[in-house]
């Protein structure tokens, strides 16, 4: 029979945020692909809008059931996304020189997107059932540690460092909030710091690019500078109020590269200056601390931890895109929430949603 509670408690005010984000998310695309000067793609804010009709039902889907049943398929899941990463490196395809997708037919899957929602809901699992009031031990935090560094380095293979970074901060963000002991922390902090060198050293020669232009985007204003130089100006032409929908120069010229994915925040900035770019920025802070409050009132520890860890994603996607394009952190490819355009990153965003307004039906219930 159904239970008259679940719309009692259906979060309508989260719905509304995320059609309303999906849908500048729209406009934004449309601006960018149909004012270019160079190549056009004016299919593309179609393919977006189709993409986010779909992920409303994938959406709608995710919260019919409960929850729960999840965390009874946790390692299924991980480990199917974990197989879709491994396949991606024998049989995935170039794309901008990076060999991240999967092919089926007309469709393309981007396993490294889907694989972020999965680590969420492994770490749910085994956070949800070791938490102890004086925090973990570094024995306990050998398995979450594994689970994060296995997709970390199918990915980093790929190569994309932004994504894989992404794992960590979502991961390191959970294992703050599970609460890590007072030795065991210090341990990784010491033992982070050692690394660094380490990573620099296997990091690629783009990938060090990067965060050397990161440090002075002067040093090759022409080359690998070139993006981060544009990106500000377009940012900083908007001024207070911003030149108007559809009347942005620096996307209409064609400086702004990737306008329509990683730049997008430049291309709304610029057409809505800084009134503009505050107000969206409350919208997606605003999604952010509703979606902690859904953690804290939810009564079961694994539904905590997952509204935790989805807001945890979206928080430092939302923080490394906007600081990228700021020229505030290195170039890095990730997408920002419900906004860039890509299928498989709308999906993921999607299914978390529909994730959390199935936990927010069902904070009533304790078993």
């Amino acid at each position: 029979m159904f239970d008259r509670r679940l719309l009692q408690y259906f979060d309508w005010v989260l719905l509304g945020l995320t059609l309303l984000l999906g849908a500048v998310g729209i406009l934004t695309i449309f601006s960018a692909v149909t004012t270019a000067v160079e190549a056009p793609q004016k299919a593309l804010y179609i393919k977006q809008l189709v993409w986010f009709g779909i992920g409303l039902m994938v959406m709608v889907a995710c919260f019919t059931f409960n929850y729960k049943t999840l965390d009874r398929w946790a390692f299924f899941i991980f480990g199917f996304c974990i197989l879709l990463l491994i396949a991606v490196l024998f049989f995935g395809k170039y794309v901008g020189g990076s060999r991240r997708w999967l092919s089926f037919g007309i469709v393309s899957l981007q396993p490294s997107e889907l694989v972020k929602i999965a680590l969420i809901i492994v770490l749910a699992r085994y956070y949800s059932r070791n938490v102890t009031p004086k925090g973990l031990t570094l024995r306990q935090l050998m398995t979450p540690m594994a689970l994060t560094v296995l997709p970390f380095v199918l990915i980093a293979r790929q190569p994309d460092l932004g994504t894989a970074m992404l794992l960590l901060l979502i991961a390191g963000s959970m294992t703050l909030f599970a609460k890590i002991g007072r030795r065991s922390l210090v341990s990784l902090i010491i033992a982070g710091t050692i690394s660094v060198p380490i990573v620099w050293f296997f990091l690629k020669g783009y990938q060090k690019q990067r965060i050397l232009t990161f440090l002075n985007p002067d040093r090759d204003p022409l080359g690998a500078g070139y993006h981060i130089i544009q990106s500000k100006i377009a940012i900083g032409s908007g001024m207070l109020t911003g030149k108007g929908f559809l009347k942005g120069t620096q996307n209409a010229l064609a400086f702004l590269p990737e306008q329509h994915t990683d730049f997008i925040f430049s291309v709304l900035a610029e057409e809505w200056g800084f009134v503009g770019s505050g107000i969206f920025l409350c919208l997606c802070l605003l999604m952010i601390v509703w979606i902690l409050n859904v953690a804290l009132s939810c009564r079961d520890p694994f539904g905590t931890f997952l509204a935790v860890g989805i807001s945890a994603m979206l928080f430092w996607q939302v923080f490394v895109n906007i600081g990228m394009v700021m020229g505030l952190m290195p170039v890095v490819g990730v997408p920002l929430p419900l906004v860039s355009y890509g299928g498989s990153s709308s999906m993921m965003v999607m299914i978390s949603i529909g994730i959390l307004l199935n936990i927010s039906m069902r904070r009533f219930l304790f078993e």
